[in-house]
């Protein structure tokens, strides 16, 4: 069940959208191995990534084993964001994403993001110098309008054709509505209507109904999965498997799900050093543990702790009883 983006062959069309905060080369690897077709980083800034800030480095950072992954850049000047494009070119990236669906006010405020909708003909102008500045295939995410009275997704989308881009992910929420609300299926398919090339839908795709749902009401030709990846990196891997074969396959069973959450705890600590990983760290432990008996004591005691070979040890400790339990 390939999928294709320009010249960039997919082995699905099950992508990991780009979160701050989550969507580091740590768990994007982990997600990609699980079967994701395509990974994308959070969300960079341009001005961040020209002045070369070590953290933007750090979060454009990616390895092989996620290959091909999308770097997806904000910002509102045409010629930084151009710039921005390639050097992330220069660096490996397969795909440069235009963010244009980010509502956090810090964002917005500053033109970029979701504010871009307002502005269709700036848009345009950042659209066609990111497409001329490299030699990647360039995509766009965005949200149906930045209200209700304004969802101008469809006429955006036919802009971004025209000037080159070769997939729009729709959010099916407006930037007023932020994370509330349903996220709007329905509405994505006007912006298919709109444009010949590929389309993908976005929010509130939690289970394996919702990615199906989302596509036979939008008549997108891809899924993207945010927050429902948030300690579960196997999921999106299991909807593709859905949608290729039409059999489920089964959660990790809860040994294996130590096992990966202790790999990625240990990868977030390498990657950004032992403070660092293991603040950043913990709430992916949060994650993983929800609904299992006694998380919420065991996160509490967890969020404690500054110390990675302590958190390693609390998680080990944790599961150990509910794997015995399993065995007897």
């Amino acid at each position: 069940m390939t999928f294709r983006i320009g010249p960039v062959s997919l082995d699905n069309p099950v992508i990991l959208a780009p979160m701050s905060g989550v969507t580091d080369m740590p768990f994007r690897r982990l997600v990609k191995r699980c079967g994701a077709g395509l990974v994308v980083s959070e969300m960079i800034a341009s001005q961040a990534m020209i002045r070369a800030n070590h953290q933007t480095m750090k979060m454009s950072s990616s390895c092989a084993e996620e290959f091909p992954m999308a770097v997806q850049l904000a910002g509102c000047e045409p010629e930084v964001m151009a710039e921005a494009a390639k050097l992330n070119e220069d660096r490996g990236a397969a795909i440069i994403d235009i963010n244009m669906g980010c509502p956090v006010k810090k964002v917005v405020k500053g033109d970029a993001g979701s504010a871009l909708m307002r502005d269709e003909c700036l848009a345009g102008r950042i659209m066609e110098a990111v497409v001329a500045a490299v030699r990647l295939p360039v995509t766009l995410k965005m949200r149906t309008g930045w209200d209700e009275a304004n969802r101008n997704a469809p006429r955006l989308a036919k802009i971004a054709e025209d000037a080159g881009i070769q997939m729009v992910t729709v959010h099916g929420r407006t930037r007023n509505q932020l994370y509330g609300g349903r996220a709007d299926w329905r509405f994505i398919r006007q912006v298919k209507d709109a444009v010949t090339i590929p389309v993908v839908g976005n929010g509130d795709v939690n289970s394996i109904e919702d990615a199906v749902d989302l596509l036979a009401q939008s008549g997108a030709d891809g899924v993207m999965i945010g927050r429902g990846t948030y300690g579960r990196p196997w999921f999106p891997g299991q909807v593709a498997h859905f949608l290729a074969t039409g059999e489920r396959r089964a959660d990790p069973p809860l040994d294996r799900q130590l096992a990966i959450l202790l790999e990625h705890f240990d990868t977030m600590v390498e990657h950004y050093g032992s403070d660092t990983g293991c603040r950043l760290g913990r709430k992916h432990v949060a994650w993983y543990t929800k609904g299992l008996p006694g998380s919420a004591e065991f996160r509490a005691a967890v969020n404690q702790s500054l110390d990675a070979g302590t958190v390693r040890r609390m998680i080990a400790d944790f599961y150990g009883p509910l794997l015995e339990r399993m065995a007897a």
